[in-house]
């Protein structure tokens, strides 16, 4: 089995790290290069930026953001948020994204998946998913953090994203996203046993014990993690150690 990457997650809303529930209700955490540095120095697998808000203003911070995190970070960066088009990613390749996350300009145009995965690799090309769930057993995708309906089933769009090019799918539980009570598992098993690419599992961990249950019973390939880290609840250190002790196999440092 391929190592299970721990993922720092930093969402960004102009110069600031931030933290919400549900993706609303934020709350500025601190300076996001002084968070993604730490996390780095701790043995972060890689490090994941979204632009919370996603307009033009705040993805130009973003890109600021990204060139000097770049400088000073050396394990993937994987930058999301108010990237519409071609153009855009090769800009933040450049400032030094190693991958881009594309999640509403996907929805409402999904040729851009096999647009980016053409030019720069399906490895660039991680389709984010924002899912609320609709039902038993079902889930909806949504665009704008979580705010606007798509009406795409996030298991069809899933696999979908797949067939364009996407190489990944980051995959993050509204319903659980800031809330602390745990991945939603079923979520990403539905997910992963659709497609083939790897799948990040974000959203709702509050305790270690979140990150075997939803790596066991979900089969994710990664876990983006936010609030344990941020307010240090765990270290990554720490999570590595209990991983290895619960035989996950995380990467060994």
């Amino acid at each position: 089995m391929a190592n299970l990457r721990l993922i720092a997650r930093l969402d960004i809303k102009g110069p600031n790290l931030i933290k919400g529930i549900q993706l609303e209700g934020v709350r500025v955490v601190g300076d996001p290069q002084t968070f993604a540095r730490r996390y780095y120095q701790q043995g972060a697998d890689e490090i994941l930026y979204m632009d919370a808000v996603a307009s033009l203003y705040n993805r130009d911070t973003l890109t600021n953001i990204v060139r000097r995190t770049a400088e000073e970070v050396f394990v993937p960066i994987t930058v999301g948020g108010g990237l519409r088009s071609v153009d855009d990613v090769r800009d933040m390749l450049r400032a030094g994204a190693d991958k881009v996350a594309i999640n509403s300009a996907a929805t409402l145009r999904p040729e851009l998946i096999s647009e980016v995965a053409e030019r720069f690799g399906s490895q660039c090309m991680v389709l984010q998913i924002d899912a609320k769930r609709s039902g038993p057993g079902r889930w909806e995708a949504y665009r704008d953090c979580g705010r606007e309906h798509t009406d795409l089933d996030v298991v069809e769009w899933a696999r979908r994203g797949q067939e364009l090019g996407a190489g990944e799918i980051l995959l993050t539980s509204v319903d659980r996203e800031g809330t602390r009570k745990g991945f939603d598992w079923e979520l990403v098993k539905a997910v992963n046993d659709a497609v083939t690419i790897p799948v990040i599992a974000s959203g709702g961990m509050g305790t270690f014990d979140h990150l075997p249950e939803v790596v066991e019973k979900g089969g994710a390939d990664a876990v983006a993690i936010a609030y344990m880290l941020h307010y240090d609840k765990l270290t990554l250190p720490a999570i590595r150690e209990k991983s290895l002790a619960r035989n996950l196999p995380v990467r060994k440092l």
